[in-house]
């Protein structure tokens, strides 16, 4: 055995050999999980969205009414600070009666002095919720509803006060201690809020009190939630519509594909077109696909088995007629020469039977083996090398050279260590008894990072480039002319392949690099 190794880089570095293969992308503009999502958010989306805004246009409500509390309780403080106690009475009656509020004024010690509802008719009079209708009722209900959602802050709740001194309201305490307006908000039983501003009038210690009840407040976030719910009804009438035309875009490819499905199961998948959408790249366009590309794999089996089969009966039907017609012959015949040739025949074609058996055997286990055996790391020069060496040992080469070249990077791939040697053994056999006799065999080992190539060339006659493909086909068996009938199965290069694509590899047939007669195996594998 000859060997020879070229450094990675060298003049002698072969270029380095891809390898090809359709990828589909799964991702899609618009997946189902993105149509799904947007659907079922959507509502909520608005619905989330509305309640917070509500709550944020109530709260700046609110707060404009506080100004306006506090203005209207400092211009009426100062109006009344110089008037007579006629005027100032005028004044309550004529504000409360405008604005629509309560006002009450307390002298220097803090007793009543004067009561705008008590000097003329209340302008406005608190709901009574004993009689109030359902409407109403689930009115405050989602007012209370909604403030739970959003976490509003909790207001206190309003308790008329009939008291005649001052100390009874904690806003009117703060206002004749600080001498500063104050503004507070309460909350009445019926939902609506409830103002109450307290300011000094004059120097001499004299407070005013107004109390408004703002149910302008909680109409206008009332009409607005009402907006807002037909709004919230809308989309989710969308939602719905659009769900159903989903629902509709997800079941019937999916009923398709279940029909075609079932008529394969039935035996009847010659008739049957699984649909592959081509027009839909979300996961039921990849799920048509993959079960188009199924089913065709699927035919492509059958038809492998029925082929096989029959070629197998072909290949037995053969030795066996000969066998037959040996046996029968043998009782027949007398002449012990005749006897001794019918008896070689027939040892022969036992011999062939068995041998076609275990090529048969072997051939179909393959995929099996595969998908259930631990891949191992394996470097291709040393399986070579030991190849090589087991063979000279055993007188295997028929006085042929095997010369071994290994180039590029070490040649370690994922595999089963004894299909790899199997392959190995066919090719060289092959190279055996094709070469002439005492011509060198080649085998290139080459590495280029990503592809691990292996090369056997021998110099026989070499192949014809129309039947390069032909010879990896079962049961096809050319022999030289001197090599006896019936010593190989045809099944060997076969197997070969069936062994390299099973490890993500390819072996192929072609003409000899360097343009010497001969043929070259090329087996490509990943490398690790």
């Amino acid at each position: 055995m000859a060997e020879i190794a070229v450094p990675p880089g060298s003049a002698e570095d072969s270029p380095s050999v891809g390898r090809g293969g359709e990828r589909l992308s799964p991702v899609g503009r618009f997946s189902l999980t993105a149509r799904i999502l947007a659907v079922n958010i959507l509502p909520l989306t608005v619905l989330g969205g509305g309640l917070f805004y509500l709550d944020t246009y109530r709260t700046q409500l609110i707060n404009e009414r506080f100004k306006l509390a506090r203005i209207e309780a400092q211009i009426t403080a100062e109006a009344l600070a110089g008037a007579t106690r006629e005027r100032q009475e005028a004044l309550l009656v004529q504000i409360g009666k405008e604005q629509r509020m309560r006002l009450r004024m307390f002298d220097a010690e803090g007793r009543l002095w004067a009561d705008s509802f008590q000097l003329a008719e209340p302008s406005f009079t608190f709901d009574d919720i004993s009689d109030d209708t359902w409407d109403q009722q689930f009115a405050r209900w989602l007012d209370r509803t909604v403030d739970t959602i959003v976490s509003a802050e909790p207001v206190t709740d309003y308790v008329p006060r009939e008291a005649e001194t001052a100390d009874a309201w904690p806003e009117l305490v703060r206002a004749r201690e600080e001498r500063l307006s104050q503004v507070n908000l309460y909350d009445w039983r019926d939902g609506t809020p409830v103002i109450t501003a307290a300011a000094p009038v004059g120097l001499n210690g004299a407070t005013l009190l107004t109390v408004r009840n703002a149910v302008d407040i909680t109409a206008t976030v009332r009409s607005a939630r009402t907006t807002l719910v037909t709004s919230v009804l809308l989309v989710l009438f969308a939602s719905a519509m659009l769900s159903l035309y989903l629902a509709r875009t997800i079941v019937t490819p999916l009923r398709q594909l279940a029909t075609a499905a079932v008529k394969v199961r039935q035996g009847r998948e010659r008739e049957v077109e699984v649909p592959r959408l081509p027009e839909r790249s979300d996961e039921i366009g990849l799920l048509a696909r993959a079960v188009s590309d199924m089913t065709a794999a699927l035919r492509h089996r059958i038809d492998a088995v029925d082929s096989f089969a029959a070629d197998v009966a072909h290949e037995i039907k053969n030795p066996l007629a000969s066998l037959r017609s040996a046996v029968e012959s043998l009782p027949k015949v007398s002449d012990s020469d005749t006897r001794r040739e019918l008896e070689q025949i027939i040892t022969h074609d036992v011999r062939r039977i068995d041998r076609l058996v275990s090529e048969i055997s072997d051939a179909s286990r393959i995929d099996s083996e595969m998908s259930r055996a631990k891949l191992e790391r394996i470097d291709m020069a040393d399986l070579v090398r030991a190849i090589i060496g087991s063979r000279e040992h055993r007188a295997e080469n028929q006085d042929h050279r095997i010369e071994l070249v290994t180039r590029g990077f070490a040649a370690r791939v994922l595999g089963v260590g004894a299909r790899l040697e199997r392959v190995v053994e066919n090719l060289l056999d092959n190279a055996v008894s094709f070469s002439p006799p005492d011509a060198p065999i080649e085998v290139i080992i080459d590495n280029d990072g990503d592809c691990v190539t292996l090369m056997v060339c021998d110099s026989g006659p070499g192949i014809p480039e129309d039947s390069r493909e032909k010879v990896f086909q079962r049961f096809h068996s050319v022999r030289p002319d001197a090599e006896d009938f019936g010593n190989h199965s045809g099944l060997g290069l076969a197997i070969a392949r069936t062994i390299a694509e099973a490890h993500d590899g390819s072996l192929a047939a072609e003409a000899r690099p360097d343009g010497k007669p001969g043929a070259c195996m090329r087996l490509r594998l990943p490398a690790t």
